[in-house]
């Protein structure tokens, strides 16, 4: 700590006396200052211990000396040092009363000590405290470092908030909590997470410190939840955007020790939230190469060539994730083409979603690759993205934080493309889950994942599962304009014939073929003699030149009479 007037005072080598404000010498000392102006209050910043001999001051007058003395204290002095046996032999009464008046320190200076050697004293001091923070600070940097390196960010923070006594905190891009320490911090580092999503709008590096109350009862204030925390915000990263958060919760300031402590943590935390750009790249060629291997079906290659890099992954049943852009003109038309079930509601949206929507910009798909990557460091999930081109595959546990956050995003997307907060004609995210698989059957789990993308595609949706497309009807995925334009040509001579009044065959062909040509039950619908349609359904073979004994036309004919139908 800084030296104090107190140190001073017990100094052997100085032998000063204390004369007035004896209660008040734990203050601390910034410097020394000698002068013997009238006024010197102009040249202080505060902290300073002055010494005077009074020469230009009348230190017997009682009222100069008050107005001297409450100058002096107004503007933050230490302490004043009076010299005596030079103009004077003993301290004035008329300064010890103002100084006792104020509560200003005031210590006597014998003849034989120099003000020279109070200077020195104090500098001394000055450096011997520098000197312990900066070692104690290079030995929180080692320890922090051999935690980082033996127990990753929870070591860290766990040393951290010994070394400033207090609690510290992680944050992950989000703003989401991902580790505290000690324990019952997570609460209060809880409390802040507006103030750490407000650090995130701002250009990294940035700082900020406001309080968190620490109403709850738990802590480092006794457990009486009666202490007001004093937190430092710190964003991580080197990137335009923030990677992560660092939060720091002390009662005081932090000292010099303490703030090199807190430095290194920001550095040691930004390597570990924020890894080399050569470490990623390599990372996303290894995932490459093991993707490549699932595909071709050698899952005991896959394995060999991951290592413990996914832990796992290829051994659980998994998910297939594909995810890319489609046209947002295309997106809606088909959209509005008569799918009913296209909002696929009921997914909750996360605040973590919302936020990495907002920032993505027009990056959606880099979006949803921060989002799964972001679930997956806070639920401690292994998880496979690889970038193919404009297409972003993932392979993440099924039933995982992966595929949930995966679905909020989408869900998020949804929102905002449906809701028109992406005007014009921007690409639109489309995302294609598998249905779980294991390691054997990545082929077939990408496939899957393929065929979903597809039907999203048509469909105008965000996110589709494989597992959701038998669910519904296969009249939806023919929501295609080449399709449509089959069935049009397909029945478009029946609808000629029946506008000319001769006969009803569209109808007469949906009802035999929706009582599976049963003539008597399709003619009973009909209200007509199960002669009438006969003859009606030799007229249809003779116009279309098609026999309805083939069932592929009768599937071709049903599937466009249910297309046009939907379109209507």
């Amino acid at each position: 700590m800084p030296p104090t007037l107190a140190s001073l005072v017990h100094h052997s080598a100085l032998k000063l006396t204390v004369r007035a404000g004896g209660e008040r010498l734990d203050t601390p000392v910034r410097w020394v200052h000698a002068s013997e102006l009238t006024d010197p209050v102009p040249y202080m910043e505060g902290g300073e211990l002055l010494l005077i001999t009074a020469l230009k001051l009348d230190a017997e007058d009682a009222d100069a000396m008050r107005r001297y003395v409450k100058r002096l204290v107004g503007a933050g002095v230490a302490g004043l040092g009076f010299a005596v046996g030079v103009h004077y032999e003993g301290t004035p009464k008329a300064l010890v009363d103002a100084a006792e008046g104020e509560g200003l320190p005031l210590l006597e200076v014998p003849r034989r000590t120099p003000f020279l050697a109070i200077s020195k004293a104090v500098s001394a001091a000055i450096a011997a405290d520098q000197y312990r923070a900066v070692t104690a600070g290079f030995a929180a940097q080692r320890e922090l470092t051999k935690q980082a390196l033996s127990d990753g960010p929870e070591g860290l923070l766990t040393a951290l908030a010994s070394q400033v006594d207090g609690w510290a905190a992680l944050y992950d891009a989000s703003g989401a909590v991902v580790a505290t320490a000690p324990e019952w911090a997570g609460r209060r580092a809880a409390r802040i997470t507006g103030d750490v999503e407000r650090l995130r709008e701002r250009a990294a590096p940035a700082s900020s410190v406001v309080g968190g109350g620490a109403g709850d009862g738990e802590g480092g204030d006794g457990g009486d939840g009666s202490g007001e925390d004093r937190v430092e915000l710190h964003s991580l990263g080197t990137g335009r955007r923030a990677r992560a958060a660092l939060a720091v919760g002390t009662a005081t300031a932090l000292g010099t020790a303490e703030r090199y402590a807190v430095h290194s943590a920001i550095a040691l935390l930004t390597l570990t939230t924020e890894r080399s750009r050569s470490l990623y790249a390599a990372e996303q060629r290894i995932g490459a190469a093991v993707l490549r291997m699932l595909l071709a079906g050698q899952p005991d290659h896959a394995r060999g060539v991951a290592g413990d890099l996914y832990g796992g992954l290829l051994d659980a049943p998994y998910r297939m994730i594909l995810a890319e852009v489609a046209s947002a003109s295309a997106g809606r038309a088909r959209a509005r083409a008569g799918d009913a079930d296209a909002d696929g509601g009921g997914v909750m949206v996360s605040a973590e979603a919302a936020a990495v929507l907002a920032e993505a910009g027009g990056d959606l798909v880099g979006g949803l690759g921060e989002v799964v990557e972001s679930a997956a460091a806070r639920s401690g999930e292994a998880v496979l993205v690889v970038p193919d081109g404009e297409r972003l595959v993932v392979l993440a546990a099924d039933r995982g934080a992966v595929v949930a956050a995966c679905a909020q995003y989408a869900e998020a997307v949804g929102a905002a493309q449906g809701g028109g907060e992406q005007a014009g004609d921007e690409d639109e995210l489309v995302v294609g889950i598998s249905a779980p698989a294991g390691p054997i059957a990545a082929g077939a789990a990408y496939k899957q994942a393929e065929q979903a993308l597809s039907v999203a595609r048509r469909r105008g949706r965000v996110l589709v599962e494989h597992e959701d497309l038998a669910a519904g009807s296969v009249v939806p995925l023919l929501a295609d304009d080449a399709v449509r334009a089959f069935a049009d040509g397909l029945l478009r001579p029946l609808y000629e014939h029946d506008a000319t009044g001769r006969g009803d065959l569209v109808a007469s062909l949906r009802a035999w073929l929706s009582r599976h040509g049963q003539w008597d039950a399709a003619a009973a619908d009909l209200g007509v003699h199960r002669h009438t349609l006969r003859y009606r359904m030799r007229r249809v073979e003779e116009i279309l030149g098609r026999s309805l004994d083939d069932p592929d036309v009768r599937m071709e004919l049903w599937l466009a009479l249910k297309t046009t139908a939907s379109a209507e």
